[in-house]
């Protein structure tokens, strides 16, 4: 019975998990969205439509976990606070979380597992030493899980911009080749696509707009995405920028030292294939062959004089 509860306590939490990240808020100015909203209607709006028209995620859960991980932030050290928003900023800041309601729901999602399980085991009647040692499992998987979570939003991003990153150097080579500036160079790249590097290009420029230096807006972009190809770009158009040199010659170059690095990075991952492939076949593929070369002979033998001596 307990193994039903434990179950169905974890299909509910998947299920509450997947419904707020489908409906997550788009990484979109809500100020915008409302004002969009407002100025197409023919008659005036109160504050109280307007905040009513929005969905129940954005008017209640989202507002209620910021204001919990406001709570937290006043118990947290500053030093971890700024690792919690540089991390969320190199994941692309999913769901629009605050850094302290990130770290809050690493306590959240222990004590709603850990806790919630352990009052399971507590009525069920069963052994309160086996309920206590699955109910930490539990809590620490909870305490885990948002830590692992957000590294694999991470890695992934990082992966994305670095895959797309030898296009958009074609596209910015060619653009500043045909006499555009850089910084129209990279306004052509967001609105050619609208991938998360193009999203930072378009962030930028918008940096540049409200009067941060180039190179200043460059560096933090690089330190907002964590990929090393993309540091070393960065230091490479400032360092041109500096000296004089030719921007269209130096992102060729860089563009070039791109594809190489992509087409390595696509070698390496086959060459790592072999090894991973390894598991599923000894775990998977061989049992199912095994079984159906040697289910047949393990019959007749069982039937055998001999399977009677061995039985």
């Amino acid at each position: 019975m307990w193994i039903v509860l434990v179950l169905l306590a974890a299909v509910i939490l998947s299920v509450v998990l997947v419904v707020v990240g489908i409906r997550a808020p788009r990484p979109e100015d809500p100020i915008h969205e409302r004002l969009a909203v407002y100025s197409v209607r023919d008659e005036p709006m109160t504050l109280e439509e307007i905040e009513l028209s929005q969905r129940f995620y954005e008017r209640v859960i989202l507002p209620l976990f910021n204001r919990v991980g406001q709570i937290a932030a006043r118990f947290t050290p500053q030093a971890t606070l700024e690792s919690a928003k540089r991390r969320l900023e190199m994941a692309g800041n999913p769901m629009q979380m605050d850094p302290a309601f990130f770290l809050s729901l690493r306590f959240v999602l222990a004590a709603v597992l850990g806790g919630g399980l352990f009052v399971v085991f507590m009525f069920s009647g069963r052994n309160w030493v086996q309920g206590l040692l699955i109910s930490a499992f539990f809590l620490l998987l909870g305490f885990f899980f948002p830590d692992l979570w957000l590294s694999s939003r991470i890695k992934r991003r990082q992966r994305a911009i670095f895959r797309a990153m030898p296009d958009s150097l074609d596209l910015l080579t060619i653009c500043v080749e045909a006499g555009l500036g850089f910084d129209a160079a990279m306004s052509k790249v967001h609105e050619k696509w609208e991938n998360a590097l193009a999203l930072e290009f378009g962030r930028v420029i918008q940096e540049i707009r409200l009067g941060k230096l180039r190179r200043d807006a460059l560096r933090d972009m690089a330190e907002r995405l964590g990929v090393t190809e993309m540091t070393s770009f960065v230091a490479a158009v400032i360092q041109s920028e500096q000296l004089g040199v030719s921007m269209a010659k130096v992102l060729r170059i860089q563009s070039d030292q791109m594809r190489v690095r992509r087409r390595q990075m696509a070698e390496e991952e086959a060459h790592k294939l072999p090894i991973k492939m390894i598991f599923p076949i000894a775990l998977l593929i061989f049992p199912s062959i095994l079984i159906i070369l040697l289910g047949p002979a393990g019959k007749i033998l069982m039937t055998s004089p001999l399977g009677e001596i061995l039985r």
